[in-house]
C-alpha cells in the first residue's frame, strides 16, 4: 500500500501500532489514516473514537479481512470512516478511497 499511494505522489508515513500513531508528532499533521479494523493492542475502531473525541479530525479509511461484519462497517460508516475496504480490495479502489479521503 505504501508503494501504491506513493506512486502517484503523496508522502506516506507507517507506524507499528495505533498507540504509536496517536504518540507520534504526525496526529496533528495527517490529512488521511489507512487503519486495519483488528491490530494487535489498540484496534483500527478504538483509534477512530478516541481521535473523534479529541481535536483531530482525520479522514479515515477501514481495511479488513473481515469484511462479512456489517454491523462493525455500519458503525465505522457512522462514526465518519470515509470507505471500508474488505481484503482484497483493488488498488484502484484503495486510491480512489484515499483521493475521497483527501477531498472530505
Amino acid at each position: 500500500m505504501r508503494g501504491l499511494i506513493r506512486s502517484i505522489g503523496l508522502r506516506v508515513e507507517t507506524f507499528p501500532s495505533a498507540e504509536a500513531f496517536s504518540r507520534s508528532a504526525a496526529l496533528g499533521k495527517t490529512d488521511c489514516l489507512i487503519l486495519d479494523v483488528r491490530m494487535p493492542g489498540m484496534s483500527g475502531l478504538e483509534l477512530q473514537r478516541e481521535l473523534a473525541t479529541g481535536e483531530h479530525d482525520i479522514p479515515i479509511i477501514f481495511i479488513t479481512a473481515h469484511g462479512s461484519d456489517e454491523g462493525v462497517r455500519a458503525g465505522a460508516l457512522r462514526d465518519g470512516a470515509v470507505a471500508y475496504l474488505s481484503k482484497p480490495f483493488s488498488e484502484d479502489a484503495l486510491l480512489e478511497a484515499v483521493t475521497a479521503a483527501l477531498n472530505a
